[in-house]
């Protein structure tokens, strides 16, 4: 890793890339509502952590914003009806992978009304405890917006009990094609500042900073006037840069804090959200409203009206691609999320998640898949790493199945930009490597702790075994001592009565 900065130092240029950033006109369109669907399936499981546990039996009748599901266990989140209807069905469906896997959801028929619950709003959030702002986010299912979708009170808590000093708010919106946040912060700005208002109260800090790409000029003004009677927050305007939205380098460009690999944010006093985050934090705390829809980015060569749209949960994609005006010519590739980090899926049966931030619809120049080509060890990888490590290096680790010099090279500091693979000039698909290697040393560790649990319980069994033999000799030595001394006083009994007999005899 060390070699890798310097010599990316070497260079005198920048880290990442700059790839075109396709956000117009998608980003300057008009927000649109998606009429609710005629069902929604909502996944348990959307979010970092333990699933949901679902609360509510088929062909029972829910409101909008009704608990379906309980978060288990610390790292978990609740799950809320997105529309009213009646619970068709509680299974396995299409779940948001590559793979094509099933995952559990709460299927709803809805009835069209979209009728809310009784929600709880407060008349002055600001008076809150800390406690009880992040109280109210957990009950509201909110969980991290920008795609980490990590249940957002556990890191208010966190920042809380870790007397962090300043809260970044995650505006970069790195990705190619995604406009979502920015849509979020030139429509809701006033939502925004609110939620970053909470935050602040919640984690403790006394300043926060909005990180916004300079290619969002419009955003930035906005967030600035809306911000202006806050001196606690600060907008600043960092450079278009891929991958400029990873928290690492956003923490580094604002705060000039490097956190060590084997750190947390936290660490350094800083903590991250996204700027949909506040927007959700604002909507639980000052209105009382759960999380169920979210705003998100439908673009690509092949979508045929590219824009941002405001999507209850459990939507299929099929059902947005469809109100949209369908797709022009058949889609190479379908993304969830940006081209860079986003994950291919199969096909458009398959909900919408709160981490959904975009659906892409790539036609096949966008796509341009090819087969790689031989390594000419330009060095571009080593150049755009954003975390300063030796791609190409790993990977030919990767390829001789020497998974450990990989790690020894920084493999588990890769964050899996994409950025390596972007500029190699033959076309290698560097971050499959890696994700492969990050996938097979996971498995390892899971059979070694596997392998570690059986040894232990075989340990225990052996030992209570042992136990047990040792407890049964112990209690039949105790019981052949007893019926001796048992044996011993009934002789002796005995022979006082004979002395008895003998002595009563002779005084006759």
């Amino acid at each position: 890793m060390d070699i890798g900065k310097f010599l990316r130092k070497l260079s005198g240029k920048d880290w990442g890339v700059h790839p075109d950033d396709h956000k117009r006109p998608a980003a300057d369109a008009r927000v649109r509502a998606l009429p609710i669907p005629p069902r929604v399936h909502l996944m348990l499981s959307q979010h970092v952590g333990a699933p949901s546990r679902p609360v509510v039996l088929i062909g029972q009748k829910v409101l909008k914003g009704e608990l379906i599901a309980a978060a288990q266990g610390n790292i978990s989140a609740p799950l809320h009806a997105s529309t009213s209807g009646v619970v068709s069905a509680i299974g396995e469906i299409a779940a948001p992978h590559p793979s094509g896997l099933s995952g559990m959801a709460i299927t709803i028929d809805t009835d069209g009304e979209d009728k809310w619950i009784d929600c709880d709003p407060v008349a002055d959030p600001f008076a809150l405890s800390a406690e009880e702002i992040a109280r109210r986010v957990a009950d509201a299912g909110v969980v991290g917006l920008g795609g980490a979708t990590f249940p957002s009170s556990v890191k208010l808590n966190l920042g809380r009990r870790s007397s962090i000093d300043t809260l970044i708010i995650n505006g970069s919106e790195c990705e190619p094609y995604l406009s979502c946040d920015e849509r979020l912060m030139r429509d809701r700005t006033d939502d925004i500042v609110a939620g970053i208002r909470l935050m602040l109260i919640s984690t403790g800090a006394k300043q926060a900073r909005v990180g916004i790409e300079d290619n969002k000029p419009a955003a930035i003004a906005a967030m600035r006037a809306a911000t202006s009677g806050h001196a606690e927050i600060e907008v600043v305007s960092v450079p278009a840069r891929y991958p400029m939205g990873s928290d690492r380098q956003l923490i580094i460009e604002l705060t000039g804090r490097e956190v060590p690999a084997d750190a947390r944010a936290a660490d350094v006093g800083v903590i991250v959200h996204n700027v949909g985050t506040a927007y959700a934090i604002q909507q639980a705390v000052c209105l009382g409203r759960p999380l169920v829809s979210r705003l998100m980015t439908l673009n690509g060569a092949a979508a045929a009206a590219p824009g941002n749209y405001e999507v209850v949960l459990g939507t299929l994609i099929s059902e947005l691609v469809a109100f949209t005006g369908g797709t022009r010519g058949e889609p190479a590739k379908l993304v969830m999320g940006g081209p860079m980090m986003g994950m291919r899926l199969p096909h458009m049966q398959i909900p919408v998640v709160k981490g959904t931030s975009g659906v892409l619809l790539l036609d096949g120049y966008e796509a341009a898949d090819s087969e790689p080509d031989p390594c000419i060890r330009c060095g571009s990888c080593v150049k755009a790493c954003p975390m300063g490590l030796l791609p190409l290096e790993m990977a030919a680790r990767i390829r001789n199945d020497a998974l450990t010099d990989a790690v020894d090279l920084g493999l588990k500091d890769c964050i899996a930009c994409g950025c390596c693979a972007w500029v190699c000039p033959s076309r290698i698909p560097l971050v499959q490597y890696f994700v492969h290697a990050k996938g097979e040393l996971s498995s390892q560790d899971r059979a070694k702790l596997r392998n570690d649990a059986t040894r232990k319980l075989a340990q225990q069994r052996q030992e209570r075994l042992e136990r047990e033999a040792r407890e049964k000799l112990e209690a039949a030595a105790r019981r052949k001592a007893e019926r001796a001394a048992q044996a011993a006083a009934a002789a002796e009994a005995k022979a006082q009565t004979k002395t008895a007999s003998v002595t009563e005899g002779e005084s006759a």
